[in-house]
């Protein structure tokens, strides 16, 4: 398409990374799902371990105390095929994700939150910042021999102290992200490649949904493909990692289409913008274990 520069390599021999995050310094932090670690990729594309997390750290985001706080659904079971790796059904049986956060310079590790209410946390996916210093996170929920969990949308505190479900029951909720003026949150669903668009009437708390919907409908892909995370530009459009055929998915955020930007994976999991002017544009191949930079036409919001 006109204008979305061509995928760079930045890294390789990642091992199921998701949740990139560009840093002052020039790196990427991200985390390998497969491999259980937040990793810094440098701006040679070097490797290096900033903590071990075990489980599956799945979605990753910076807290105003410069820490990390990672999504980390409990760990799957492992497919490798045609030099690709899939995810499978979950590593446990019993649920056992959490939410941890990481002090970047000394690799310590603490786990905030891994139940609601006196039930585990089931496969937390993705997490996003408010300008209030709380985050709203995802529960996919997993696949496990029994059936498919349910997900649900959270807000908490990032000192470990409250924790709130707003929705229950969503069909696999994945990627999550917040309007450029902070009063809408967005949800992507991976199975049924939806967006929902969520209003928010005070940090925390969701306005109620609709009959038969978890929130305003913003759009689904023309073909069958699979929703993942996603990242906010600024001019306020949604753009979400794409699966099966591999890509970037680009709704407008009231309901007018999308536009689709094709990538060479079938596991286009995540994107981050970066760079001075927000517009190098960081996606994960997670299929292929490839972290890409390719310049993108538009902006993307600074995060909180």
């Amino acid at each position: 398409m006109s204008g979305y520069g061509p995928p760079e390599v930045v890294a390789t021999g990642l091992r199921f990374p998701e949740g990139p995050v560009p840093m002052s310094d020039g790196s990427i932090l991200l985390v390998e799902i497969a491999r259980g670690t937040l990793t810094r990729v440098a701006p040679d594309g070097s490797l290096s371990v900033v903590a071990e997390l075990g489980g599956g750290p799945n979605g990753l985001a910076i807290g105003r105390d410069g820490a990390a706080y990672v999504c980390n659904n409990g760990g799957f079971e492992w497919i490798e095929a045609d030099n690709l790796l899939f995810p499978g059904h979950a590593a446990n049986a019993d649920a056992c994700g959490s939410i941890q956060r990481v002090d970047v310079t000394s690799g310590a590790v603490t786990t905030l939150y891994d139940s609601f209410e006196g039930g585990r946390l089931k496969g937390p996916n993705d997490i996003v910042f408010d300008a209030a210093g709380g985050f709203w996170f995802t529960d996919h929920g997993q696949v496990r021999d029994t059936g498919r969990d349910h997900g649900a949308v959270y807000y908490a505190a990032a000192d470990g102290s409250t924790i709130i479900r707003q929705r229950a029951d969503m069909m696999g909720p994945n990627g999550i992200g917040l309007a450029p003026d902070g009063k809408t949150l967005y949800v992507s669903e991976t199975m049924t490649a939806r967006v929902w668009a969520m209003d928010i009437v005070v940090p925390g708390e969701l306005a109620p949904p609709p009959p038969w919907a978890p929130g305003r409908f913003v759009g689904t892909p023309p073909a069958f493909r699979l929703l993942d995370s996603m990242a906010i530009e600024e001019s306020g459009n949604i753009c979400v990692g794409t699966m099966v055929e591999g890509g970037i998915t680009i709704f407008d955020p009231y309901g007018g289409g999308s536009q689709f930007v094709p990538l060479p994976d079938i596991g286009i999991t995540n994107i981050a913008f970066g760079g001075v002017d927000r517009c190098d544009a960081y996606v994960t191949a997670s299929t292929t274990g490839t972290l890409y930079r390719m310049r993108w036409p538009r902006p993307g919001l600074s995060v909180n």
